[in-house]
């Protein structure tokens, strides 16, 4: 058996991670720390391309990252698959702290050419939202209203760990 290279690790299974394959790491990363609350955490680079990992930095006790990779050419084990994006339905989602915020992220997106849904109130439970495309075409939803939080609350309450 290997000995753990870490010594911190979650106490049960969890979720941490989201990896999508990029075309330009750079690129990526300034958009995901330019129009998400993401910033980066950590940036790695070998033999077979460029790797980086972003995140939120309050959430310490559980976290969860993107993971963009980047493979150079020859190096992606995963070059005979056609490099899937998130969209049209597929997306990240963030919610927002108020309607304005989203309305105010669109007018960001818009003016830098990343919209692609203009803020719209959708039916319950999917609230106020807009969307924007990643420079490799991923979708990201901005949304407000969604009640996640009140959902979660409801029926999980205060559950630790």
């Amino acid at each position: 058996m290997t000995d753990p290279a870490h010594e911190v690790g979650p106490a049960r299974a969890r979720w941490t991670h989201l990896a999508l394959r990029v075309k330009d790491i750079d690129a990526s990363i300034d958009w995901y720390t330019e129009y998400t609350p993401m910033t980066l955490l950590d940036r790695r680079e070998d033999a077979d391309g460029f790797g980086a990992w972003l995140g939120m930095d309050d959430m310490v006790e559980h976290p969860f990252i993107l993971v963009v990779a980047q493979f150079l050419e020859g190096h992606d084990p995963f070059a005979a698959a056609p490099n899937a994006v998130l969209g049209p339905f597929a997306h990240l989602g963030i919610e927002m702290t108020a309607k304005d915020d989203v309305d105010a992220m669109a007018e960001r997106g818009r003016e830098g050419g990343y919209l692609t849904m203009p803020p719209t109130m959708m039916p319950a439970p999917i609230g106020y939202i807009c969307m924007l495309r990643d420079p490799d075409g991923n979708t990201i939803e901005y949304s407000w209203d969604q009640g996640v939080y009140t959902t979660v609350r409801d029926t999980w309450g205060d559950a630790q760990s």
